[in-house]
């Protein structure tokens, strides 16, 4: 089943891609470090850019999270 497997690849990415920018987000509210700006080299677009695919990512686990039901099973 490749298409399976694909579907939870791009479901581990997105949960790896929210995490990071979580953790990102952690640093800054306890330090006032900006790490994902600093990891960005100080650029507006690129940071912006990190910032929508973060979006982009949470919204792909959520719609996964509704049609795919895991935790239908349990009780």
């Amino acid at each position: 089943m490749p298409h399976t497997s694909g579907m939870r690849l791009s479901c581990d990415l997105c949960i790896i891609i929210v995490a990071l920018i979580a953790i990102c987000g952690g640093i800054y509210a306890f330090s006032g470090f900006n790490i994902l700006l600093f990891l960005c080299f100080g650029n507006s677009v690129i940071y912006r850019s990190a910032l929508a695919s973060g979006l982009v990512a949470a919204l792909f686990s959520l719609y996964s999270l509704i049609v795919f039901r895991p935790f239908k099973g349990l009780k």
